[in-house]
């Protein structure tokens, strides 16, 4: 989908862009940040030979991180890192509550998929329209998401059978939590050039792959998109 904005049309320096840009990069920001304590806690509840692969795929976290506060100091925006906190309350009381009784498929489901996959799709658009620093940034955070995503993937291919009731159920629940989200920031991503429908379209290809790779069939991704796409409508 072509999207409104073009980078030639955007004001990065405007009052406006830099409200909307202090509430989408306070996102990312505390996106990274709750990825980098999510990996923590998967390294503890999954067996030790996993733990070096998983405490490095945090440190990558906490990396990028940094690299996107240095994406809003630049721009000289304060991220709003409250609106933030809120923004992910709901999907992350869901790995808590995951992670607390040991539901590892759950806690993968969230942080390796459905988050991994949101931040591809997201990053993916904005760099189009992303400013000269952020760009730079970005094109390298999005490499390194794609190794998160692929641990989510082998783990869950590997253990697909015993899995699959759980990743239904655990993708009925969290699911629909994206849209809600992707609602509450609609036009705020506008204003940066990134419109909601190709926000939704992107990250359906990406996650409906992902589960794909794991080991659902055509039929069965269709009943599980049908959760999301149904809140989206």
């Amino acid at each position: 989908m072509q999207q409104v904005a073009t980078i030639s049309t955007i004001d990065f320096k405007s009052e406006t862009y830099k409200d909307a840009y202090s509430r989408i990069n306070a996102i990312v920001i505390e996106g990274e940040q709750e990825a980098y304590d999510n990996y923590i806690q998967i390294a503890e509840l999954l067996p030790p030979e996993f733990k070096d692969n998983l405490i490095a795929l945090a440190k990558m976290e906490s990396r990028h991180k940094k690299g996107f506060e240095a994406c809003g100091r630049n721009l000289g925006v304060t991220p709003d890192l409250e609106f933030a906190q809120k923004f992910f309350a709901s999907l992350h009381q869901n790995f808590k509550d995951a992670a607390a009784e040991g539901k590892i498929v759950t806690c993968l489901l969230i942080q390796a998929l459905i988050i991994e996959c949101f931040a591809i799709a997201a990053y993916q658009i904005y760099i189009p329209v992303a400013d000269d620093f952020a760009r730079k940034i970005t094109e390298g955070v999005v490499k390194d998401e794609y190794s998160h995503l692929n641990f989510g993937e082998t783990w869950l291919q590997a253990n697909f059978e015993t899995s699959k009731a759980e990743l239904e159920e655990a993708n009925k629940q969290n699911l629909p939590l994206v849209w809600k989200m992707l609602n509450q920031v609609e036009q705020d991503a506008k204003v940066l050039g990134m419109e909601k429908d190709s926000l939704i379209e992107d990250f359906m290809i990406a996650y409906g792959e992902a589960l794909g790779n794991i080991g659902f069939n055509s039929r069965e991704l269709m009943k599980l998109s049908a959760h999301g796409l149904a809140t989206a409508a």
